[in-house]
């Protein structure tokens, strides 16, 4: 298939239906309606599917009422993450975009991201370019997706990722699926680490594509303490699961060296050891390659400061 330059030539803009669209919510009503206004407005006319957990604000009966074209999956508690799983489970197109209640997808962006991967088999998912409203600036994490260390096969369409943002990312859906979508533990924060490590032990590649832009509005509905607390407490768990023993045991000590010593990560280290029964239960070290990759990110990622939240 010939591929477009991008989502800016307007004539080759228009229905596609290769492409369907998540979006997870939680108590966020007006600011998911914006988003929901924007993704129907998109020329490539996605199937959308919306998965409130457990809001108490009215989101559910909102979305019924004023986006009735689309599914709408009401989860009985707070699912985090694992909604997304429950709405893959619903997808019938060959790849799903995420989104989240405070960001939408530039026209054009999920055309050019099922040409790229319907050009690459092997590619796993396409993580875009995220632009800061209202400013329009670029996040920050852009530069680290940019400057990934990571090595890859040069039909990539811009450089090879171990992990991936799930709120700026389209994947295969199969292969979601194959690795088996976020695993319910981690609930929502970092999510992504584990099921990229697992993409990637299956042979898949993942890809920084910078023809591709989500915009994102970050909700003032954020608890940042909390968002700590789970962030941490994922990335130790990720750890124990994957690492093998000594980068297992470097990159906790590391964590307990630099995380600030307060209160949050007191309970994000609590939880994480409450948390290692089931952990060493399904420890799976990664093979040396895929450590070797592991350790590069870790690197940068000490050098950047995208994740200071975790150390």
């Amino acid at each position: 298939m010939t591929e477009h330059s991008g989502p800016a030539e307007a004539g080759l803009v228009r229905p596609d239906d290769r492409v369907s669209v998540v979006v997870i919510t939680h108590d966020r009503r007006q600011e998911l309606l914006r988003t929901l206004r924007l993704l129907r407005d998109l020329p490539e006319r996605p199937p959308v599917l919306v998965v409130d957990n457990a809001s108490s604000d009215g989101t559910a009966d909102a979305v019924a009422a004023e986006f009735p074209e689309m599914t709408l999956l009401r989860a009985k508690s707070n699912l985090g993450a694992v909604g997304r799983n429950l709405a893959v489970g619903r997808v019938r197109t060959p790849y799903v975009a995420f989104c989240d209640d405070d960001s939408w997808w530039e026209p054009g962006s999920l055309r050019t991201a099922a040409d790229l991967l319907d050009a690459r088999p092997e590619l796993a998912a396409v993580t875009a370019r995220i632009l800061v409203e209202p400013s329009g600036e670029e996040d920050p994490v852009v530069a680290e997706l940019r400057d990934s260390p990571l090595a890859g096969p040069p039909w990539l369409p811009g450089p090879a990722l171990g992990s991936f943002l799930a709120a700026a990312t389209v994947l295969r859906t199969d292969a979601f699926r194959q690795a088996g979508g976020f695993h319910p533990a981690l609930w929502l924060g970092g999510e992504e680490e584990l099921l990229a490590t697992d993409l990637q032990r299956r042979g898949w590649w993942l890809s920084y594509a910078p023809r591709l832009t989500i915009h994102h509005a970050p909700s003032a509905l954020r608890d940042p303490r909390a968002r700590r607390i789970v962030g941490l407490r994922n990335n130790l768990w990720f750890t124990w699961l994957r690492r093998p023993l000594w980068p297992a045991l470097r990159r906790t000590a590391h964590l307990v060296r630099t995380v600030p010593r307060d209160g949050a990560s007191v309970t994000a280290f609590r939880r994480a050891l409450a948390g290692l029964p089931w952990v060493l239960r399904l420890r799976d070290p990664v093979p040396a390659a895929l450590e070797a990759r592991l350790w590069a990110l870790e690197k940068a990622q000490r050098a950047g400061g995208s994740r200071r939240y975790v150390g």
